[in-house]
């Protein structure tokens, strides 16, 4: 029986919530660069061209190879495809003192 994530798969599979979200993150920058390159019908060639980068990395990019990619170096990427970025974060609820403390302690 196939289970549905009610939230970030990365968290449902074990990773912490901050790698959860980092990882998230990661996967939804490589797949705009996809996006980019596969509308505008690129060869990887043309594409690491377009990029000013060489043609490997553009290789694991379309294969979801994202390892040793920095967030930083896939939004300068998004970035050169002229797009538009728009940004989202939803505050959590208010922590209790005793989740705040235990968070303080732990550190």
């Amino acid at each position: 029986m196939a289970t549905i994530t009610k939230g970030n798969v990365f968290e449902d599979i074990g990773f912490s919530a901050e790698e959860a979200e980092r990882m998230a993150l990661q996967v939804f920058l490589g797949e705009q660069i996809r996006t980019f390159i596969v509308r505008n019908k690129l060869t990887q060639a043309k594409a690491a061209a377009f990029f000013g980068i060489q043609q490997p990395k553009i290789s694991k990019i379309m294969a979801e190879n994202l390892d040793g990619m920095s967030i930083d170096y896939l939004v300068k990427l998004v970035a050169q495809t002229g797009g538009k970025f728009h940004y989202s974060f939803r505050q959590p609820r208010k922590l209790s003192k005793e989740q705040v403390n235990a968070r303080i302690e732990a550190a």
